[in-house]
Order: C-alpha cells, then sequence, then structure tokens
C-alpha cells in the first residue's frame, strides 16, 4: 500500500465545520470594512525578496529567519508574503493608485512565515488588511480603529479585547532615542537574554517588547521614547486619544509597544485579549508614512492594520461565540419510477425561484427512510419529496424539519411556502 501523504506541518487544512464558522465571520468582516467605504484589493502571493527585505527591514525576524524564499527557474529570489502591507504598497504604486490621491483599501488571504507552529500561530496563516493612503491627521488613525472596535461589537467579543495605543514619534526623534537606548542596554549588557543582546546594535527597539521578565524588570529603568517627542508628534498622539475618548472607545497607553516591523512611526497600537494565554494579540496596526517613498514612490502618509483570522478565530470558539452552521436549507428527495429527472427538474426550478436558499438534491436513490436519514444528517431545514402522485398531480410534499409536519402544495405555490417555513 502507498504511503499517504499528510499536510505540511504548520499548514491546515480547513475542514466543513470549520470553513462553516469562516464563512460566517468573513461575511461580517466584509460588510464591516464594506459599510466604511474601503476597496477590495487582491495581490499575488509571490513577490520579489527584495520588496519584503526594503520594507520590513533586513535585520528582522521576519526577513532573518521566518520567510519562505527560493530562487526561480530564472534564478530570481522570490518570497511567500510574510505580510500584506509591503505587497499591497507595491501594488498601489505600479499601478499608479496613490499619486496625490487618496485611497482606502483592503485586503484578505494567507500570509507565511516559518516559525514554530503553536496554537494560534500557523506556518500559512490568514489576514485582513485595512490600508489608507494619502492622508496625515489622527482622524484616520482614530477612524481605522474604530473600524476594528464596530467588528469586535458585531461579533460580540469588544468586552474580551483591550486596545493598547503608543507613539513612536518622527524618524528624526527616533533616532535619536535609539542612540540613548543603545546606551542603556549596553550598561546592561551582561545581563541580557541572547535575542536581547543580538537586537542592542540591529534593532534595538525590538529589546523593548522582550518578553523576558528578567530583561522588562531592566528595562524599568529605561528611557521613554513619548520623552524625546517633539511637539506636532505629542499633538498627533493627544488628538488622536481625544477623538478615540469621543467615540467611547476605551484604550490603555503602552510606551513598551513598538510592533515588530521596521516601517512603524508615529501612532501604533494592538488589541490584546487575556482569553487566549501567550497568543494575545489578536489585531495590530499602525502609521507607516516612510514606506511608500522607501519602496520608490512619492513621500506620502498612511496607515493601517493587520487582524490575524485564526487568533480572530481561536478567540471566537474560545468564547462560544460561533458554531458550526448547516449547509443546506432544503432537501429535495424522490421515491418512484424513473423520477430521478423529474426531481432534478424540480431541484432545478426551486433554484431559479428562490436564489439566495441552499439547495441540495438527493443522488443514489434508496428508500423513503434512507431520504429522510440523509435530509436530517445535513441539517437541512426542509424537505421536498416528490413521488409518482406528485408528478401526476402537479404537487409535491414539503417537510418541515424542525416541526416534522407535512403539507401537500401544488407545485406552482411549492417556492413560496419554503420560503415562509425558511423565514420562520
Amino acid at each position: 500500500m502507498a504511503q499517504s501523504i499528510q499536510a505540511i506541518r504548520g499548514m491546515n487544512d480547513l475542514l466543513p465545520a470549520d470553513t462553516s464558522v469562516w464563512q460566517q465571520v468573513e461575511q461580517v468582516i466584509r460588510a464591516t470594512v464594506q459599510a466604511y467605504g474601503y476597496s477590495e484589493m487582491r495581490m499575488p502571493i509571490v513577490e520579489q525578496t527584495s520588496l519584503f527585505c526594503r520594507a520590513i527591514g533586513e535585520v528582522t525576524d521576519v526577513v532573518e529567519k521566518e520567510m519562505y524564499t527560493f530562487e526561480d527557474r530564472s534564478g530570481d529570489s522570490l518570497s511567500l508574503r510574510p505580510e500584506g502591507t509591503a505587497g499591497c504598497v507595491r501594488a498601489a504604486l505600479e499601478h499608479s493608485l496613490i499619486y496625490n490621491q487618496e485611497q482606502r483599501l483592503w485586503y484578505m488571504g494567507p500570509m507565511f512565515r516559518h516559525e514554530r507552529p503553536q496554537k494560534g500561530r500557523y506556518r500559512q496563516f490568514h489576514q485582513l488588511g485595512v490600508e489608507v493612503f494619502g492622508l496625515n491627521g489622527p482622524d484616520i488613525d482614530a477612524e481605522i480603529i474604530a473600524l476594528t472596535y464596530d467588528l469586535w461589537q458585531k461579533l460580540g467579543i469588544a468586552s474580551d479585547l483591550c486596545l493598547e495605543l503608543n507613539t513612536l514619534g518622527s524618524n528624526e526623534e527616533r533616532k535619536v532615542y535609539k542612540e540613548s537606548l543603545v546606551k542603556f542596554l549596553e550598561a546592561h549588557f551582561d545581563d541580557l537574554d541572547e535575542d536581547s543582546r543580538r537586537r542592542t546594535h540591529t534593532n534595538p527597539l525590538r529589546v523593548l517588547d522582550s518578553k523576558d521578565e528578567k530583561v522588562q524588570a531592566i528595562l524599568a529603568d529605561a528611557p521613554v521614547l513619548f520623552d524625546f517627542l517633539g511637539a506636532e508628534s505629542k499633538a498627533h498622539f493627544e488628538q488622536l486619544q481625544s477623538m478615540l475618548t469621543a467615540m467611547g472607545i476605551k484604550f490603555k497607553l503602552n510606551p513598551r509597544l513598538v510592533r515588530g516591523l521596521d516601517y512603524y512611526n508615529l501612532t501604533v497600537f494592538e488589541w490584546t485579549t487575556n482569553a487566549l494565554g501567550a497568543q494575545g494579540t489578536v489585531c495590530g496596526g499602525g502609521r507607516y508614512d516612510g514606506l511608500v517613498e522607501q519602496l520608490g514612490g512619492k513621500a506620502t502618509p498612511a496607515v493601517g492594520f493587520g487582524l490575524g483570522l485564526e487568533r480572530l478565530m481561536l478567540l471566537l470558539t474560545t468564547l462560544g461565540k460561533v458554531a458550526p452552521k448547516s449547509a443546506v436549507d432544503v432537501y429535495v428527495c424522490g421515491m418512484g419510477t424513473n423520477i430521478e429527472g423529474e426531481q432534478m427538474k424540480l431541484a432545478h426550478e426551486l433554484r431559479a425561484a428562490l436564489p439566495t436558499a441552499r439547495i441540495m438534491n438527493h443522488c443514489g436513490g434508496g428508500n423513503f427512510k434512507r431520504l429522510l436519514k440523509r435530509a436530517d444528517k445535513v441539517e437541512a431545514r426542509v424537505a421536498v419529496i416528490l413521488g409518482d402522485n406528485e408528478v401526476q398531480n402537479g404537487t409535491v410534499a414539503i417537510k418541515d424539519l424542525k416541526s416534522t409536519e407535512q403539507v401537500e402544495v401544488a407545485r406552482a405555490e411549492a417556492a413560496a411556502k419554503i420560503a415562509a417555513l425558511l423565514a420562520q
């Protein structure tokens, strides 16, 4: 017997019960971003490796250790996208979407990172991304945060998430701060963990995000970035806080919040939860005003966020907010002489008359008991039964599988009767 082939570790199958839940959540997501007037983008999952090196930063964990990179037959270095922002900026530049114009965009799809798989963290994962170009005020920062808050409310998890907020100031302010931070870290170098030592001279801001308790105790006396900000950066942050407060969105200031990618400036934020243990960040983002210019475009203000769908699904199922939903509303079945053709014709008529209903036609024959058992198994709401007598009389039998009540109606009236039952 041939050896069975299994999925790649960290790249998971979504079975019908899983996709039912995903579809429900994706429908809420699409409705929410579209309600804000955002337009969908769809980018390829493979890009030139240099795009991510330039956008994310060559000394980040993503580029150094986590990307799936390979050479194609032409010798070009390509990578599976580890995040969506860089590809969205590349596409917007390539198709002249953001030259002297405002764009509010969203996308949803798979991303890839080669890291240790664990609950809520996978090598192929899915993200919702929202990106806004051409607006530099705190009002658009507040709007995208409000969008995420609206999404939490619609999903019934707003009370289970906490908004953490910080500002990274301008590049110039951050450069001065980094010099001060590096001096502080060098003074405590022997007490730092291995990752923090490595990052001290390559990406010192990431040390602030260390999960090592000993390092965090040392950082209690570290210089604070906010003390290095000028009046303009402080005003931007204060106005953002005022707008969030006016909308009733609560937040917690976190001066250690820096996010994991190099391109952020000014506003950064994360939505976190205590319900998932160590995997507590569900959504994060911020402002990245220098990225468009960094990738070859004209200087363009930009802000956005990424939302991990696997993490969101884990939170929703942990809190019992979603459950699998039946894929079938109506089950059409028949018993009789050469009934299959007439049964299929009936299913076709019902699909035309009820375009939003999910209608399954029974195939494979069997006795009446088997037909109804199959209708119950697919969790149909209504069974439509056709036999020789019904065909001769121009009628159908309609069985309400919830109340078990069965009635016979004229075939021309079947769609109206089914619609009434589905509306209950």
